[in-house]
């Protein structure tokens, strides 16, 4: 059976004019996951669309197609070519499991939920010919994951090859996150057991590692297992955690001991009034910054991320919070405009209110203003996000936050990499699109060697420096939520 999966590319990925690193950060983890599903003598191909052109002309068996929210009228676009060649297209994913019914017009089978067990079953039932036209995920066990396909993968069109995810989903219910959606109907967090994460991570070339679950620290237990049986592996990774895992005593330590050089975090807001309206109860009443001192004082680098728009925010929320993001040091920071997808509480909440402006998903980027705020407009949401951006990284921004660093040597790797990731984007489109993004992951990975150890000793010969723990790395940008297969 000749099976073809497909990632989609969003529109901005495949500009003529300019391609942002964050396209060619991740392989297609979820597709190659489902690819471990396939018989050994299937002849399987992953084409990601953000760093290769499809072949159109190709006439596969069976045609797979995962879709996110931006990349839907694309993926639509695709499944229609290859069920009008004759070619059974099946759609999963977010945007899928959200809307089912929109997604099943374009689809001879669509899924809804994860895919552990929803696809072994669907295959049976392919092969049988007699394949249902929905399947919709109930068991949730990662306990026969198979082996990911890593060599369907071409490594050299990535930065972080490494990309991993040993749990699916989250313990938390924030109203604006599409895993409640996605996970309905049975668990909405569970892992994998720990001996099969350490043989996947085992699996795995170089040092480098990015963990792209949506809250690694989410299981304390699973967690604290998983990094005890990584000591000592000399792995260097990067993770997503929250503000109530970094300040847990004892796990930020097992993580460091590790290997884990930056953090994800989700502060989202600084507003208590919005982290109660959005449900982010594991936010409320924690000590941001102190959970930002004990990161930097693991050696560990923080990736901020923020939300605009609730319904607090007016339009002084972006230059406050800009303004505390570069006294805390934070080294590198991710804004978002708050987005209702459907399926979320938010977005059901803002439907009733009539305050969803339209339905074109290409816009639901996080990056535009879809519905109507309560204290400012659509347009002044815009204009304060892309100045946020601006203002963080202005230079002056950049050492304004590096001489919160104690040492010379700190103050100058906080300005290299915020610097690096965000001042030389022009010189990242080049290396993308001269496919030499893969030759720069030894670079990434000698620059976190250098980091997490004990800083304490490092710097103890610079003089009339303070000494400190402190360290940074640089973050790589998730592109999007971190996802589960589907």
């Amino acid at each position: 059976m000749r099976v073809k999966m497909i990632l989609p590319a969003l529109t901005e990925a495949t500009s003529p004019f300019f391609r942002p690193i964050k396209y060619s950060l991740f392989p297609p983890l979820g597709l190659a996951t489902l690819a471990g599903y396939l018989d050994p003598d299937d002849e399987v191909t992953i084409t990601d669309e953000h760093v290769q052109k499809i072949d159109l002309a190709d006439e596969p068996d069976l045609v797979v197609i995962q879709v996110y929210i931006t990349s839907a009228k694309r993926a639509y676009e695709l499944a229609d070519h290859y069920r009008a060649k004759g070619a059974y297209v099946c759609l999963g994913g977010l945007h899928v499991t959200s809307l089912p019914e929109e997604a099943a017009r374009h689809a001879d089978t669509i899924f809804c939920g994860p895919g552990e067990d929803t696809w072994p079953r669907f295959l049976a039932d392919f092969r049988a010919g007699h394949p249902a036209p929905r399947y919709d995920s109930t068991e949730r066990t990662l306990a026969t994951l198979p082996p990911v396909r890593r060599d369907l993968i071409d490594r050299r069109r990535y930065l972080v090859p490494n990309s991993i995810v040993v749990s699916r989903g989250c313990p938390h219910v924030c109203d604006f996150c599409y895993k409640e959606a996605f996970f309905k109907g049975g668990k909405s967090f569970y892992t994998q057991a720990v001996d099969a994460a350490l043989a996947e991570i085992d699996r795995l070339p170089g040092r480098h590692l990015y963990f792209l679950d949506d809250h690694l620290f989410g299981n304390p237990r699973f967690a604290a297992a998983l990094f005890d049986g990584m000591r000592g592996m000399g792995r260097l990774w990067q993770a997503a955690g929250t503000v109530q895992s970094v300040l847990r005593p004892g796990l930020l330590e097992k993580a460091v001991e590790a290997g884990l050089r930056s953090l994800f975090v989700g502060f989202e807001t600084l507003s208590s009034a919005n982290l109660t309206e959005q449900r982010k109860w594991q936010n409320i009443g924690r000590d941001y910054e102190a959970a930002i001192r004990r990161l930097h004082e693991h050696g560990v680098m923080v990736n901020g991320s923020f939300v605009f728009g609730m319904d607090e925010d007016d339009t002084s929320v972006f230059d406050r919070t800009v303004e505390w993001a570069i006294e805390q040091g934070i080294e590198t920071a991710t804004f978002h405009i708050l987005t209702p997808y459907p399926g979320t509480r938010l977005y059901d909440r803002m439907a009733r209110a009539g305050r969803i402006l339209h339905h074109d998903w290409d816009l639901y980027d996080t990056r535009h203003a879809v519905f109507r705020p309560a204290r400012m407009t659509p347009e002044e949401l815009e204009e304060g996000y892309w100045r946020a951006y601006r203002d963080f990284y202005r230079w002056g921004s950049i050492l304004r936050g590096a001489a919160t660093k104690p040492t010379l040597r700190g103050r100058l790797r906080h300005a290299a990499y915020a610097a690096g990731w965000k001042k030389f984007e022009p010189l990242w489109d080049l290396v993308i699109r001269a496919k030499q993004v893969g030759r720069l992951l030894p670079t990434l990975e000698a620059i976190l060697a250098g980091f997490g150890a004990h800083p304490a000793v490092e710097e103890a010969a610079e003089p009339d420096e303070p000494v400190a723990r402190e360290t940074v790395a640089r973050e790589i940008e998730p592109a999007g939520s971190h996802t589960s297969p589907a």
